[in-house]
């Protein structure tokens, strides 16, 4: 492996983020800015999916509000079932087809199934940055680390002002990975559990349109 050139602080140096970005060799850098991306990447993610599914959720309630209190099914077909932002009306459209409870079950089910794989965008996305950006940031210590070490033999020089700018670089690609990775997987399960608790409402709404088929309502 050839020998990267590597800096040496003095001991009157600061060990700031600046200095220590500043300091890294273009691997070290490059991990660094990738790690960054991927924590705002997240946080972009997060902040979109936490908007979209508390407006999804607004709006279910809203429909099983109006749903339930009496209100004509051809009605709610003609208000909600051309509406791509709410699922509830287009999986009330898609049982409507055929108004028996195996076709409602079958043709509701489907479009439910359809309308939450759309809003499961972007979680997988969260899910990898959350279990690569760790691995990412030690590939980034683990690298600086073997430069300090050759900038150590090359000066031989063991003193801490020499070493420890050094490993500090080093564990800041560690951190900046921990940055990326932690809200993101608490973003991904917050998500995930609110998902889930939309995907229980509607489908438990197919079974009650399943339901009403069945009894000719």
């Amino acid at each position: 492996m050839e020998s990267v050139p590597v800096e040496l602080a003095s001991a009157s140096e600061d060990l700031t983020i600046i200095y220590l970005f500043m300091r890294a060799d273009i691997v070290v850098k490059a991990v660094m800015a990738i790690l960054a991306f991927m924590s705002v990447w997240s946080w972009a993610i997060a902040i979109e999916k936490f908007l979209q599914l508390n407006g999804q959720h607004g709006k279910a309630r809203k429909f099983e509000q109006e749903f339930w209190s009496g209100a004509s099914l051809d009605d709610m077909v003609q208000k909600y079932g051309r509406d791509a932002g709410n699922p509830f009306g287009r999986v009330l459209a898609a049982a409507m087809r055929d108004w028996d409870s195996y076709s409602v079950a079958k043709s509701g089910g489907a479009e439910a199934n359809r309308e939450l794989s759309k809003m499961e965008g972007g979680l997988g996305v969260l899910a990898i940055i959350g279990s690569a950006a760790p691995f990412i940031g030690l590939f980034g210590t683990v690298w600086g680390i073997m430069n300090s070490f050759r900038a150590i033999a090359a000066t031989d020089n063991t003193s801490l002002a020499v070493v420890a700018p050094g490993i500090a670089e080093a564990l800041f690609a560690t951190a900046l990975g921990l940055l990326a990775a932690i809200p993101a997987v608490i973003f991904f399960n917050a998500l995930s559990s609110s998902l889930a608790k939309y995907a229980a409402k509607l489908e438990g709404f197919v079974d009650d349109l399943a339901a009403m088929a069945g009894r000719g309502g």
